[in-house]
């Protein structure tokens, strides 16, 4: 198994980004990119109906074609991939993907079945194929750490919330039973409503992990992040089985959301809007009753 997912640092500098994006479009016979936003990844529009995602990868960016056209075949709807190989340049791959234009709310029931697939998914079809690491290896969840060298920026209250968190939940790894094939972050951020049904997007984090850890991000969506209620209920009906109550998917709901909100506040030593955030996630750690629901940056 590998270490790392697909994706797990940005792309770099968006000067960078932006040089190869172009090179990609001007290669593709494209229309010249527009930058849209960078996170794990940098996004172009490129015309009207092309998406251009920058990534520093890895494993072969050929492995991100093979993905989507496996997932495809397994009946999970993902963007269409509109050029057959990737452009590389300056340690970067640019992929050329469909824009999806949402047109209705999303039906998280077809969500469900779809995640329902590809937990069903063997492993063994996978492995060599794309990388399947152990999500608890991801850099970003060693939570004790990250919360350690973040604590000078943290009033006491909040560190004493935070630590608690993570002394009830932290050991969470010990409670897996079985593992799957994960997509890895499954939220509505990462989930477009087409005219064909629901597209299952960013495919960066794909793991070998329990069911619950895609299961986890939906648990919590009403209640910290100001989603719906019907969310999470409407994803079971498809995915046919409810993690409501069960004690490995409640700590990783809760570690998830410890390491969002530590991701924020590293961020925000060099982002103001970042410890903006930050401040507003860190009002629950320190149990105020009114304490905000989230904002998804």
């Amino acid at each position: 198994m590998s270490e790392l997912p697909f994706v797990s640092v940005p792309p770099g500098d968006l000067a960078t980004a932006t040089r190869v994006a172009c090179a990609a479009a001007s290669s593709w016979g494209l229309a010249g990119p527009v930058h849209l936003r960078t996170g794990m990844n940098a996004l172009f529009l490129a015309g009207s109906s092309t998406v251009l995602r920058v990534s520093r990868t890895n494993a072969s960016p050929a492995q991100a074609m093979w993905m989507h056209q496996q997932l495809a075949q397994r009946g999970v709807r993902v963007p269409r991939m509109v050029r057959a190989e990737p452009f590389e340049a300056e340690g970067l791959a640019v992929f050329a993907l469909e824009r999806i234009e949402p047109v209705a709310a999303v039906d998280w029931a077809q969500v469900g079945a779809m995640v329902r697939a590809v937990h069903q998914w063997p492993v063994t079809d996978v492995e060599g194929n794309f990388p399947l690491p152990q999500p608890e290896r991801f850099p970003w969840w060693s939570a004790a750490t990250q919360l350690a060298e973040s604590a000078d920026l943290l009033d006491k209250s909040a560190l004493q919330g935070l630590s608690a968190a993570i002394d009830a939940h932290g050991g969470w790894s010990t409670l897996v039973r079985e593992r799957v094939v994960c997509h890895g972050d499954v939220h509505p951020g990462n989930v477009l409503q087409s005219a064909q049904g629901p597209v299952l997007i960013d495919w960066d984090l794909v793991c070998w992990g329990p069911p619950a850890w895609d299961h986890a991000p939906l648990l919590t969506w009403a209640s910290r992040w100001g989603g719906s209620p019907a969310t999470y209920p409407a994803f079971v009906a498809g995915y046919g089985q409810s993690l409501v109550g069960d004690p490995l998917a409640e700590s990783l709901a809760v570690m998830r959301n410890v390491v969002a909100t530590l991701m924020r506040v590293r961020a925000g030593r060099h982002d103001p809007a970042a410890a903006q955030e930050a401040e507003r996630r860190l009002r629950h750690w320190r149990g105020q009753s009114d304490a905000p629901q989230w904002k998804a940056q």
